[in-house]
């Protein structure tokens, strides 16, 4: 019962994590489409960047706990990317994305291209928790 538990609790990760990804490509369009301006936008971002790491570092912090190797080697590369992007962001910047520099050299693509990535990943992710965790509730696994 307790690898359902920590199931529940990957699904559930997974599904913020989707909308978060989901969020980041709704605020990157309106800002490609100027409805909102750059600061806002980045500043909107920005203070997600801390929550999505979290999200994504306990989840894999529980299954390793669970020694659910499989799916923590599935969870283990976004994890590392989320951390690191945190980690080496540059001095003198806002963070991450950073209004002033998100329109030269084609950031703004890019940080859309990435949000998509993450969403397929997380999207993927949701139905390997959610195929996972249903034998485990129905006691057939």
């Amino acid at each position: 019962m307790a690898q359902a538990a920590v199931f529940v609790f990957a699904l559930i990760d997974d599904c913020f994590l989707l909308f978060l990804a989901v969020y980041f490509i709704i605020e990157l369009s309106d800002l490609e489409s100027d409805h909102i301006n750059a600061t806002t936008c980045c500043t909107r971002l920005n203070r997600w960047l801390l929550p999505e790491a979290l999200a994504q570092l306990l989840t894999t912090v529980m299954l390793l706990l669970s020694f659910e190797l499989m799916f923590l080697i599935f969870t283990l590369p976004m994890t590392i990317f989320l951390v690191r992007r945190i980690i080496t962001s540059r001095r003198g910047h806002l963070g991450y994305y950073d209004p002033t520099e998100i329109y030269n050299r084609g950031l703004l693509k890019s940080h859309i291209k990435e949000s998509m990535i993450k969403m397929a990943y997380y999207l993927f992710g949701f139905f390997i928790f959610l195929f996972r965790l249903e034998p485990k509730l129905l006691h057939l696994d």
